[in-house]
């Protein structure tokens, strides 16, 4: 009786399972999933060239240079007799060029960020925001340039009666920070005002509702949520500054100068780097070699500090997720 329900229930109205076919290829999935698979290929292959090309130059340079003399010496002067390899001039002009620098785009660059974050109109933001990018987009040969011919004369007209008749030089740090820290801020605003964006609105509403002012929520609320965000957007801006080379080789001499004075001339790694690459030098030569053993350097510091940065921006995603 039971089967012959079962026979009627199915004619009446239930429809028998239908069979599982098998889904036909989709070729159009694979070839997207190989060409992700070789863009990231790509990125890869390029950082082990990159790698592997600082080796046969840097092997032969410390074979005659030491590396603790490299490292530890307080005079650079590959090119004159007796040479001298001592990269620390190098390196304490990049440290205080983009120490300078972020000192003027991390606070303009989070200000601006959390004014189109929380402050702006959506019709000014749609205008700010493309004009921050337009920003980022000027070629730093400009910037280099506007930093010697404007920055430059402004700094020694305004410094020469505060200091009395010490004026900057023509060659100076600070200007090519001034300017670097004002190239920078689109980047650090863009990066830091999208994680604010994302930050959800439940927790502003929140705030909100507890009384809180317009203050209170950018300050309390948004920023320590979206503060993973904007560490990684602060990294980004230092890497930038220590990796930026036309700004520094207009603007900031090209005097290696161990010196912690921004008034002075000095000359930063990639600076170093731009100006011996110029094909002044005989290749193979000790003094090529050193173009290198700069570009090592450089790499390795900069490889560590996005590795700190890395396990930093987790640390603070533990913290406020």
């Amino acid at each position: 009786m039971s089967s012959v329900q079962e026979q009627t229930g199915t004619a009446a109205g239930s429809s028998p399972p239908m069979s599982l076919r098998p889904s036909r290829p989709r070729h159009v999935e694979k070839v997207i999933h190989l060409g992700l698979i070789l863009a990231a290929l790509v990125s890869v292959a390029t950082t082990v060239g990159i790698v592997l090309s600082f080796v046969p130059p840097n092997v032969e340079f410390f074979r005659q240079v030491p590396p603790l003399d490299f490292l530890t010496g307080t005079t650079w002067t590959p090119q004159f007799t007796p040479a001298a390899f001592g990269v620390l001039p190098l390196v304490s002009a990049t440290l205080l060029i983009t120490l300078l620098a972020m000192v003027v785009a991390a606070p303009l660059g989070l200000a601006t960020a959390l004014h189109l974050s929380e402050y702006a109109r959506p019709r000014l933001r749609r205008v700010l925001k493309p004009l921050l990018e337009v920003l980022a987009g000027i070629p730093t040969v400009v910037f280099g340039f506007f930093a010697l011919e404007f920055v430059t004369p402004l700094l020694r007209t305004i410094l020469d009666p505060i200091f009395g008749g010490e004026t900057p030089e023509i060659f100076n740090a600070l200007s090519a920070a001034l300017v670097m820290g004002v190239m920078i801020i689109p980047t650090i605003a863009s990066l830091s005002e999208d994680a604010m964006a994302a930050v959800p609105n439940s927790l502003r509403q929140g705030a909100y509702a507890l009384g809180s002012s317009k203050r209170q929520v950018s300050t309390k609320v948004v920023i320590p949520a979206a503060l993973s965000g904007i560490v990684a957007a602060f990294v980004l801006g230092i890497s930038r500054a220590v990796g930026e080379t036309m700004i520094v080789a207009i603007a900031a001499g090209q005097r290696p100068n161990l010196s912690w004075n921004p008034l002075e001339g000095m000359q930063t790694m990639t600076g170093f780097i731009a100006a011996i690459g110029q094909g002044d030098v005989p290749v193979g030569s000790l003094g090529y070699d050193t173009i290198f053993a700069v570009g090592l350097l450089l790499f390795v510091a900069t490889f560590l500090m996005n590795i700190f940065s890395i396990r930093l921006v987790r640390r603070f995603r533990e913290v406020y997720e």
